[in-house]
C-alpha cells in the first residue's frame, strides 16, 4: 500500500530540489538557444524571447488545462484576496508610477500593440514558472525555501541581459532589482495565494519599460535607487505581515480544544 501511494506521487513532490533544477536548465536552454539563432539569422533584441517563450507558454498552457493545475498554482479569481489585504499591493502602484516617471519614447499603434503581446507572454510565463510551479514545488519544503530560491532562480535567468552589451555595474543593478521583485511578489504569492495580480503587475511593468524613453544615461540612476529602497522596505514589510498571519493561525490551531 505504501509502495503504490509513492508510486501515485509526482515526480515533482518526490525530488522537489531536482525538479526545480530541471524547470530551471529547461528555461535557460530554451532561452539561450532561440539567443544563438536570433543572432545567426540576425534577428532583433525581441526574438530570443519571442522564439523561446512562445512555444513554453503552450506548454504551460496544455499542461495547467489537462492536469487541471490552474487553480493550485494560484490562477484564482481576484474575489479570493480579501479586501483587507487589498493594501498590501500598494507600493506596486508605486513601483510603476516610478518608473513610468522615466518617460516614453516614440509610441506607434503596431508598436504598443507588440509590446502588449510581447510584455503579456514574459508575464505569464516567467509568473507561471517561478511564483507557480517552482514557487509551489519548493513550498512543501518550507515557505522560506519556497520565497528565497524562487527570487535567486528569477534573478539569475536575467542575467542573459548581459549579452546585450551592457555594462557589469548595469547587470548588478539588474539583478538585484530582479531579486528584489522576485522576493516581492513570492512573498505577495505567500500571503494571498493568488498569482493574477502578480501576473497583471508584471505585464505593466515590463510594458512600461518597453514603450519607454530608450536614450539610457544616468539621470535614471535616482530613480532605480529609490525603486530599490522602495523594494527592500516592501520585503521587509511583506515578511513581517506574513510571520505575523501565520503565528496567528498557529495560536488560534493550538487555542482550539481537541475532539474527542
Amino acid at each position: 500500500m505504501a509502495n503504490a501511494q509513492i508510486r501515485k506521487e509526482s515526480f515533482s513532490k518526490r525530488r522537489p530540489i531536482l525538479a526545480v533544477v530541471i524547470i530551471e536548465l529547461l528555461l535557460l536552454f530554451a532561452v539561450f538557444a532561440a539567443g544563438a539563432v536570433a543572432t545567426i539569422k540576425q534577428l532583433d533584441y525581441t526574438s530570443p524571447v519571442l522564439l523561446s517563450f512562445t512555444p513554453i507558454a503552450i506548454v504551460l498552457i496544455i499542461y495547467l488545462t489537462l492536469r487541471r493545475k490552474w487553480g493550485e498554482i494560484g490562477f484564482r479569481s481576484l474575489r479570493t484576496i480579501p479586501a483587507e489585504q487589498t493594501k498590501y499591493y500598494i507600493p506596486l502602484i508605486l513601483v510603476l508610477g516610478t518608473i513610468a516617471l522615466k518617460g516614453f519614447g516614440e509610441l506607434t499603434l503596431s508598436k504598443v500593440i507588440f509590446f502588449i503581446f510581447f510584455t503579456l507572454l514574459v508575464a505569464f510565463v516567467e509568473e507561471t514558472i517561478y511564483r507557480g510551479l517552482i514557487f509551489n514545488i519548493l513550498l512543501r519544503k518550507s515557505a522560506a525555501t519556497a520565497v528565497l530560491t524562487s527570487s535567486i532562480l528569477f534573478s539569475i535567468t536575467h542575467i542573459m541581459n548581459a549579452l546585450s552589451g551592457q555594462n557589469m555595474a548595469d547587470i548588478a543593478l539588474q539583478l538585484v532589482y530582479a531579486l528584489l521583485i522576485g522576493a516581492v511578489l513570492a512573498l505577495l504569492m505567500l500571503k494571498n495565494g493568488n498569482i493574477i495580480p502578480l501576473v497583471l503587475f508584471h505585464f505593466v511593468h515590463n510594458l512600461i519599460q518597453f514603450l519607454g524613453d530608450d536614450l539610457q544615461d544616468t539621470s535614471t540612476l535616482p530613480y532605480d535607487i529609490f525603486v530599490i529602497v522602495v523594494l527592500v522596505g516592501y520585503c521587509i514589510w511583506l515578511t513581517y505581515s506574513v510571520r505575523t498571519q501565520r503565528h496567528s493561525i498557529d495560536s488560534s490551531n493550538t487555542s482550539q480544544p481537541m475532539n474527542r
